[in-house]
């Protein structure tokens, strides 16, 4: 049964990557099961069943698999400091690329049964988010100044901001409002893809495997990625 799950995800992960290098496009997440969790170095634990940890997802970018696991996620916040030192000098979790602040309290949407879902007044299980790079994003097509381009090397849809005017059109097109314009600069800011929000966080809520690091757990393992 893990055997059959375990194959699936490496094909996914290979056409996924193989699409990435051809297109220079994104894909959606890939849903991670316990046993890939285990083959892949993410938890010590071995799996005795098929059960899906708690909205875990694996994304192929040009540095590797960025994995998400939001139960091992504390609210903490790194992620967001770290981002926004990285991509704009200094600690503004408000611009950061990747969300936890806002979705603290009551997940990404306060419903009546809040008790009983994602947050930390429901079950304490936290939601990242972040930009999902789609193939046909309505931010670039909703730019009235062409600011948002595909860059040819990671894939990711970036904003130039030379020609931002931070209108705002890309925010209210993104149908999960993820780019965000810096009041400072009234510059739109989206994710880059840099990684750096996984590399160091703390958890390993978030992790970054290198494509090589990858291939060679996986061959370690009887399995071939390439």
């Amino acid at each position: 049964m893990f055997e059959k799950e375990i194959e699936e995800f490496i094909e996914k992960v290979r056409t996924r990557r193989e699409f990435l290098k051809m297109s220079g496009k994104g894909l959606a997440g890939i849903t991670v099961t316990a046993s890939v969790l285990n083959l892949i170095g993410c938890t010590k634990e071995e799996p005795t069943s098929t059960e899906v940890p708690t909205g875990a997802a694996a994304f192929v970018i040009p540095k590797g698999l960025i994995v998400s696991q939001p139960n091992r996620c504390t609210g903490c916040q790194r992620c967001e400091m770290v981002c926004t030192v990285a991509n704009d000098g200094k600690v503004h979790p408000y611009v950061s690329r990747v969300k936890i602040a806002r979705n603290f309290n009551y997940g990404s949407e306060m419903t009546d049964n809040y008790r009983n879902e994602n947050g930390y007044f429901g079950n304490f299980l936290m939601t990242p988010e972040t930009c999902r790079q789609c193939e046909d994003a309505k931010c670039a097509a909703a730019c009235p100044a062409d600011a948002i381009s595909q860059n040819e090397a990671t894939g990711a849809w970036t904003v130039d901001e030379n020609k931002c005017v931070g209108c705002g059109a890309c925010v209210q097109a993104c149908p999960w409002n993820m780019p965000t314009i810096d009041p400072e600069t009234g510059k739109s800011t989206k994710c880059i893809l840099c990684g750096e929000c996984a590399e160091n966080c703390i958890t390993g809520s978030l992790s970054l495997i290198p494509w090589e690091k990858l291939e060679a757990m996986l061959r370690r393992r009887g399995y071939r990625l390439s």
